[in-house]
């Protein structure tokens, strides 16, 4: 038998096609009687209705873009399965992007999402030293777009962040008490929104304190663990930190590594915390002390607030942008 269609399902019936349709989205200007006949007729002929067509037809993909920097952090995996719990509450789903930190494939990626592909966008930005204008060239025809983590200042869009100052203060303060007079912080790209304001908490802890900031004891690191490896270890046998600060997870791990060809045992040498949501965190020898973001929270709070602008409630009760706390996790790799 031929595969059934909605218009072979209508003519069966002697009814319409919109009258078929109707039925499958349970509208109520439908007869209950009749709907029950469309219904029992589809299961007989084993028809199965075309929602993501049907969805084409109204300009509506019921999909939502999630564009992160990377899959390897922990952090945008729990603040991916947010998103996706929000969304599979509203019937949606969602497609994953990964720049890899490449500004022009986040450009691309915007670009080929314009094409119907989704009906929004949720996104931690890659290219901050860029010109971010592309985004407004899209006009009033860009997609409803929310930033969460690293965002784009310049840019006018609801965005959900975390307390980085406050967090990399007290981070630093923590560094302090525990007795680390030469501390080095580790970033990926200072030019970053949060490696900006990450840093910024980090030298104004050493100021309050009275520990003198040293430019060198900002180590600049890559994406590339065979180059942070290296980067580390020069950091570590140069300049002497008795405490590293990482801005993200990943150098958190390179520094163990780094530790471990060296033979500098953390934390009687060498103190570190680091910002991670990383779950195995206490499992790791010495346990490390974390600063955790809310990740999975801070997936639902963007997915919310993108929701809210695709019920065309954007100007109405809607805050611009949402700051979650993150909290420090003492363990023993900043132990005295």
């Amino acid at each position: 038998m031929d595969s059934i269609n909605i218009k072979k399902l209508a003519e069966a019936l002697n009814l319409s096609t919109s009258t078929i349709s109707r039925a499958f989205r349970d509208n109520s200007d439908i007869n209950g009687a009749t709907k029950e006949r469309i219904l029992a007729k589809a299961k007989e002929l084993n028809y199965q209705p075309n929602h993501y067509a049907s969805n084409l037809r109204e300009q509506k993909s019921k999909t939502i873009a999630v564009i992160v920097p990377e899959l390897a952090n922990n952090y945008f995996s729990q603040a991916i399965h947010g998103i996706e719990r929000v969304a599979r509450e509203n019937g949606y789903h969602i497609l994953i992007y990964v720049t890899d930190d490449d500004y022009q494939k986040e450009v691309t990626f915007i670009r080929h999402l314009h094409n119907g592909r989704a009906d929004g966008i949720i996104m931690s930005v890659s290219g901050e030293a860029n010109d971010h204008n592309y985004l407004n060239k899209f006009g009033s025809k860009r997609l409803p777009l929310v930033f969460f983590d690293r965002i784009y200042e310049d840019i006018d869009t609801p965005r959900v962040i975390t307390n980085d100052y406050d967090s990399s203060f007290l981070a630093t303060e923590h560094l302090i008490e525990q007795g680390c007079k030469r501390i080095a912080y580790l970033v990926v790209n200072k030019s970053l929104s949060i490696g900006k304001t990450r840093m910024q908490g980090y030298i104004d802890a050493l100021a309050k304190y009275q520990v003198t900031f040293e430019e060198n004891l900002i180590v600049d690191c890559s994406n590339s663990y065979e180059e942070n490896s290296l980067i580390i270890k020069e950091a570590l046998t140069q300049l002497k930190p008795d405490g590293i600060f990482t801005s993200v997870e990943r150098l958190a791990f390179a520094t163990y590594y780094a530790c471990y060809d060296l033979n500098v045992n953390i934390p009687n040498d060498l103190k570190v915390i680091s910002f991670s949501s990383l779950e195995i965190a206490p499992l790791l020898n010495p346990s490390l002390t974390t600063i955790t973001q809310p990740a999975i929270e801070i997936g639902e709070k963007a997915a919310e607030l993108l929701f809210t602008v695709l019920d065309d409630q954007a100007n109405k009760n809607r805050p611009n942008e949402v700051v979650l706390t993150s909290k420090i996790i003492k363990r023993n790799s900043t132990n005295k």
